[in-house]
């Protein structure tokens, strides 16, 4: 049964501390997936993420070079599919999706082929100036239960 699950935010730090409670349940293989407009949220969702995983780096998008890495209590996989040309491209990421650490892909319609099925979508949309709506769209047992503990 595929469930969503919503959260509205009012704010990019409530935004952030609701990524933090979810990286406290993370663990290695972990793939999460972030889709929303341009500024919706996604690299802010993400720096929280990279916070409650214990990253010290400074977490920005990666648009530029794809992927970025950074080092918490698990590895860090920040990924930005936005300029992915080619779907069929390989760019390797199934290494990262089966490693040890935890994936994010922002704008995952671009690799949609190069997923795995058991993973956390989340899409976030505005809905005021620093208002949000965080849709959580779990494939996988796992994923139901992280939503619902995150998510009470």
């Amino acid at each position: 049964m595929d469930s969503t699950y919503e959260y509205s935010s009012g704010s990019p730090d409530e935004t952030q501390r609701l990524a933090e409670k979810l990286a406290a349940e993370l663990q290695p293989g972990d793939l999460i997936t972030l889709s929303g407009d341009l500024g919706a949220g996604k690299t802010s969702f993400t720096k929280g993420l990279a916070k409650g995983l214990g990253v010290t780096a400074n977490v920005n998008s990666p648009t530029f070079t794809i992927i970025k890495e950074y080092e918490g209590r698990l590895p860090f996989y920040h990924m930005d599919a936005y300029r992915v040309e080619d779907e069929g491209e390989e760019l390797g990421l199934d290494e990262y999706f089966e490693g040890e650490g935890v994936t994010v892909v922002e704008w995952p319609s671009m690799v949609e082929e190069q997923l795995p099925e058991e993973r956390l979508d989340i899409e976030i949309r505005h809905t005021g100036d620093s208002d949000r709506e965080l849709y959580f769209k779990p494939s996988g047992d796992r994923y139901i239960t992280i939503c619902k503990e995150i998510l009470r």
